[in-house]
């Protein structure tokens, strides 16, 4: 179980090289591919590829319980206080979240070493991404031991510059406010 200090070190030193073109679909699932690359620590010129996909489920849209706003407490508050909460009990219906789900899917990943620096590494992974042209692959360069933090610290990313596009999308359907 990595500590504070692992996940601290593998979110601060994780870095998306290249991101997919296409963000997270709102009406279906998005299937992404990975190529996480990072240093092995006891060799020299020693970088570990792992290739595989991940996958985003479509977002859902999850509203707040009617039960629940009846029974925010406004105690100390003035008349402003509960104004705001009689304005959200009225507008309840406005209010949703997004919430996004992602499958890993181990069978579908690979890795190899490669015994070559990590810059000589992502340099040929990235001239590989501009040949392709692979719209929805993702390069990082992570933390080689806590490689399953860098890779999610890569879909919280995704998750955030998707959700003004899938928030829109609703909208644009009737399905929000």
């Amino acid at each position: 179980m990595p500590s504070q200090f692992d996940i601290e070190y593998a979110v601060e030193n994780t870095q998306v090289l290249h991101e997919p073109d296409r963000r997270i679909d709102t009406f279906g699932s998005t299937r992404f591919e990975f190529q996480l690359v990072s240093e092995l620590m006891d060799q020299v010129n020693a970088t570990r590829v792992r290739t595989g996909q991940i996958t985003a489920e479509k977002p859902m849209i999850l509203r707040p319980d009617p039960e629940s706003v009846a029974n925010f407490d406004f105690e100390g508050f003035g008349p402003q206080g509960h104004a705001f909460g009689d304005f959200l009990k009225e507008n309840l219906h406005r209010l949703a979240l997004l919430k996004y789900g992602f499958r890993f899917q181990m069978q579908d990943m690979q890795e190899e070493i490669v015994h070559e620096s990590m810059t000589e590494v992502c340099d040929k992974l990235m001239a590989d991404v501009r040949r392709t042209g692979n719209p929805m692959l993702a390069v990082i360069a992570g933390v080689d031991d806590t490689w399953e933090i860098s890779l999610l610290k890569f879909t919280v990313e995704m998750i955030e510059k998707s959700q003004k596009i899938n928030l829109f999308d609703f909208k644009r359907r009737g399905l929000l406010g």
